[in-house]
């Protein structure tokens, strides 16, 4: 193969790319619309209508003197809890300075906002509880795990629609351009759990900074499989220095994974180490089996 006919195939190769990761991350006029009319409802729902006057209030600031400097995370209002600032700017660099500082970005619908919750959702590894039933079910030789395989869809599977509930995502085309990038820079790291059939049917997404990792999103489409996954990552995790896995917020799922919530001022307070510990630099890779993972004692490491 000549030098010109090998440049030609890489430029075609990147054009396919380039033309999936928009196919798949594209919204419907329908799809917005949807989002609007729910994300509107869900912020003047009673337990949070309350805290509109401030986010209106710090709205108009920024339209009187937009500030582009991130936010102090540790000056972020108590209602609507956790808001720090209004996104002006959601470059790779910002987002990137933003983690290491103890923010995220978030909203359904605009404005974009800089977050840092009261309390904060964090495993610490020995903490991390596998149950029986998923200790079995890996051991069963029916899934298979991958890292940094399929980044584009597991971000819009992320973003997907779950069954049973309101299409309400945060995940917009917008954020998931910006995590696609990071991704491409070797800052965002996805796990994916393939069925048998070769079929993809869980994954999930994070960022890594320094010795530092934060948990955005994951979706499953069969039982207990984006569990497996979670399991796989933070085995992985523990093996290679990471201090904590932020769950930012907690939920059901991350209380039964061993995730607990610490105060803002804790967790700012451990962040500079974990910034400046070192991480897994480049491409992830699975660097063991699920047999193997499923014997893991956290609590015993």
């Amino acid at each position: 193969m000549t030098f010109e006919t090998e440049r030609l195939s890489l430029t075609l190769a990147a054009s396919g790319h380039a033309a999936r990761r928009t196919a798949l991350f594209r919204e419907s006029v329908i799809d917005k619309l949807e989002r609007w009319t729910l994300g509107a409802a869900w912020a003047l729902a009673p337990k949070r209508i309350g805290g509109l006057p401030n986010l209106a209030r710090l709205c108009f600031e920024e339209l009187l003197a937009p500030d582009y400097a991130l936010p102090d995370p540790e000056r972020a209002l108590d209602n609507p809890p956790g808001l720090a600032g209004i996104v002006h700017d959601l470059s790779l660099p910002t987002l990137l300075a933003a983690y290491r500082r103890g923010l995220y970005p978030l909203s359904h619908i605009a404005p974009l906002k800089w977050l840092s919750p009261p309390l904060r959702s964090v495993l610490f590894f020995k903490d991390f509880h596998i149950s029986n039933n998923l200790r079995r079910l890996m051991r069963q030789n029916r899934y298979t795990v991958t890292f940094d395989r399929d980044a584009e869809a597991v971000i819009a599977g992320c973003a997907g629609r779950r069954q049973g509930r309101w299409h309400l995502t945060w995940i917009t085309p917008r954020m998931m351009h910006v995590y696609a990038e990071a991704f491409d820079a070797g800052h965002v790291h996805t796990f994916e759990v393939w069925n048998a059939a070769g079929d993809l049917v869980a994954g999930g997404y994070g960022l890594a900074y320094g010795g530092g990792f934060t948990s955005e999103s994951q979706f499953t489409l069969e039982p207990n499989a984006s569990r497996i996954g979670m399991t796989v990552l933070n085995w992985h995790l523990a093996k290679w220095g990471y201090r904590f896995n932020d769950g930012k917020l907690i939920g059901s799922l991350w209380q039964n994974m061993g995730f607990r919530e610490i105060p803002r001022r804790d967790f700012l307070e451990r962040l500079p180490e974990a910034v400046q510990a070192p991480g897994k630099s480049g491409r992830w890779q699975v660097e063991t089996d699920l047999a193997t993972v499923s014997h893991w004692q956290p609590d015993k490491d």
